[in-house]
């Protein structure tokens, strides 16, 4: 393994977090455990800190792919609240029986093309300058989130066919494990860019480190992220779901690059 892709798979240990704790700590019956997708991980935390402050009340979180998410839940998970990053995931849940209603749209996700700053990829919302980076034999890796499971991988792949890219280009795609991870990958130098949620890339973490733009959003398929609470769920978990559509944390999710459903 070469030493760069070392270094990209220790700095994925330190930015994917995988469950973050609640903000002081209290018994872990009174904390409900939120499953999200890693894309809203920055705007989540600052939405609960914002929930604590309000009320008192504490929240968990574990952040991954949404389709594994949904697996977890349905093989008994503790989780009280799903968040995902694609609505066709909360709806598998609503078919199976493990939600009280059909849920919510709560944010519609964005994508952004972006490279590490020591990358030669140029970037531009039609991709000649990934194109012309192919052309000279100079791209070898490329990130996107595993597509299997992780909704801003399936639409970075509707991107590239867009510009026939992806039959040249996906022997050279490196797969997260979820979007986070797949950021990660793509500014730690072990890939020369990746295709990633506007989300994370706007956060001062990631762009200490690489550049971005964000696609059009014409690229691919809306990604309306929806949220449910499961058949677990509690008084903490419920309290906070109703705080996730309010104005307030709807101004966050703005600041972190999503666009927002219409209310109903």
């Amino acid at each position: 393994m070469s030493q760069l892709l070392k270094r990209g798979l220790v700095a994925v240990v330190l930015f994917a977090t995988v469950i973050s704790a609640s903000l002081v700590p209290a018994r872990a019956d009174d904390i409900p455990v939120v499953a999200a997708a890693s894309n809203i991980k920055f705007a989540i935390e600052d939405i609960a800190k914002a929930f604590t402050a309000e009320t008192g009340k504490q929240i968990r979180f574990s952040f991954g792919s949404s389709g594994n998410f949904v697996a977890q839940i349905k093989n008994g998970a503790p989780f009280q609240l799903f968040l995902s990053a694609d609505e066709h995931y909360v709806d598998a849940l609503v078919k199976s029986g493990m939600t009280p209603n059909a849920g919510v749209d709560y944010a519609v996700g964005k994508l952004a093309l972006v490279a590490n700053n020591g990358s030669p990829l140029s970037l531009d919302p039609e991709l000649k300058g990934l194109k012309a980076l192919m052309a000279q034999g100079k791209l070898s890796r490329f990130a996107i989130a595993n597509p299997a499971h992780a909704p801003y991988g399936e639409r970075a792949i509707q991107v590239l066919k867009k510009f026939d890219l992806y039959q040249q280009i996906e022997p050279n795609l490196i797969y997260g494990e979820n979007v986070s991870q797949a950021g990660q990958f793509a500014i730690s130098g072990s890939t020369q860019g990746g295709i990633v949620a506007l989300s994370l890339a706007v956060v001062p973490q990631f762009k200490a480190r690489a550049r971005y733009i964000e696609l059009p959003t014409d690229l691919y398929a809306p990604i309306v992220q929806k949220m449910v609470l499961t058949n677990k769920a509690g008084e903490t978990a419920k309290a906070f779901y109703q705080f996730i559509l309010s104005p307030q944390a709807r101004t966050i999710f703005k600041h972190y690059g999503f666009g927002l459903p219409e209310k109903k």
